[in-house]
């Protein structure tokens, strides 16, 4: 499939620089470019690789001045980064889907699946399920009884959908990754822990990705819930009646105890620890490594450190904490010239 820079800038709405019948075939990053590629520049770092780049097009951001003419047809438009995942998803929606079932999956009599779904060989479908239309459903995919699934999702290999789990419209799960298993319940007894039955669902709404080997456990009772627009990365965590806000974004190994709720459109960084049975507010940025024990009740705060607080408040304390071998040092001596001059004075 080939564009040239004249269509790519009608469509991102651009400005072009060079040869507006510059052709492209494919993608590559800026220092990785070769004839008939398109590139995007948008970190000012990266700017210099712009003058012998071998892609043929590289969107640029309009505010990036360069010293001297660049050897690609450039591209301007107001963000460069937005822009380039726009022509990936165009892209990405372009490429052929597989369709039909595979004589080796099992899908029960009693289970539904709609128009143009795919299912893999030795894919599982269990009783009564409903699946929607133009689903793909990858090999060894296992979607459990009564579960519902919306239309155009795609659950990748390995994926584990339990029992009566409900998925909404465009939902996409990567590899490895579980729904619905018990939730972490347990009651102290004298002679030990016994269960607590978890006979909650966990409800993934619209427009969710979930990454490879993350889990999503089900509730005690009513739902877990990872509301519309919510991403979440590889290697996470999300225990029993947890809520996810919408259009919040959660980096790999962070994991949240049960029943958290997590507002709207926060951002979470690689490796931050919730408690349970607190609440995140809207807009909350967490910088990576956080521990979060308390609610967080003021929207739009960015927080760091374990406990995590207030970024400027711990960035400060972190600036004093460097200096503090030298202001011992220093504590030590004035106790010295403290007690000699209170020995002179006897």
């Amino acid at each position: 499939m080939e564009f040239t820079a004249k269509q790519i800038a009608e469509y991102v709405q651009g400005r072009i620089e060079g040869d507006e019948q510059a052709k492209v075939n494919t993608f590559a990053k800026i220092e990785e470019g070769k004839e008939g590629a398109i590139s995007f520049l948008s970190n000012p770092k990266y700017t210099h690789y712009i003058y012998d780049t071998a892609s043929s097009v590289v969107l640029i951001d309009e505010g990036v001045e360069l010293e001297r003419p660049a050897r690609p047809t450039l591209i301007r438009v107001k963000n460069a980064y937005e822009c380039v995942a726009r022509l990936l998803q165009l892209y990405d929606s372009m490429k052929p889907r597989k369709q039909g079932i595979n004589p080796l999956a099992f899908i029960d009599p009693t289970a539904k699946v709609g128009e143009g779904c795919y299912v893999g060989a030795f894919a599982v479908i269990g009783e009564g399920v409903s699946i929607g239309d133009n689903c793909q459903i990858e090999p060894n995919a296992v979607i459990g009884d009564r579960v519902k699934i919306g239309n155009d999702c795609h659950i990748y290999p390995n994926v584990s959908v339990y029992h009566d789990c409900v998925l909404g419209n465009r939902v996409v799960i990567h590899s490895g990754t579980v729904i619905g298993a018990d939730g972490f319940g347990f009651a102290p007894t004298p002679n030990g822990f016994d269960k607590i039955p978890q006979i909650g669902i966990v409800t993934i709404e619209d427009d969710v990705e979930i990454g490879a080997n993350t889990c999503v456990d089900r509730s005690t009772m009513g739902s877990t819930y990872v509301r519309k627009g919510v991403k979440l990365d590889n290697l996470i965590q999300v225990a029993h009646n947890v809520e996810i806000g919408e259009n919040t974004v959660i980096a790999s190994q962070t994991g949240i105890a049960g029943s958290t709720k997590v507002g709207k459109w926060c951002m979470m960084g690689g490796q931050v620890g919730m408690a349970g049975h607190i609440s995140i507010a809207d807009q909350t940025h967490v910088g990576a490594q956080a521990g979060i024990t308390n609610s967080v009740k003021k929207p739009g705060q960015t927080i760091i450190g374990s406990p995590a607080w207030d970024a400027k408040g711990f960035m400060k304390s972190a600036a004093v904490f460097r200096h503090l071998p030298d202001m011992y040092q220093q504590i030590a001596e004035l106790k010295k010239e403290i007690e000699t001059l209170k020995k002179d004075k006897n």
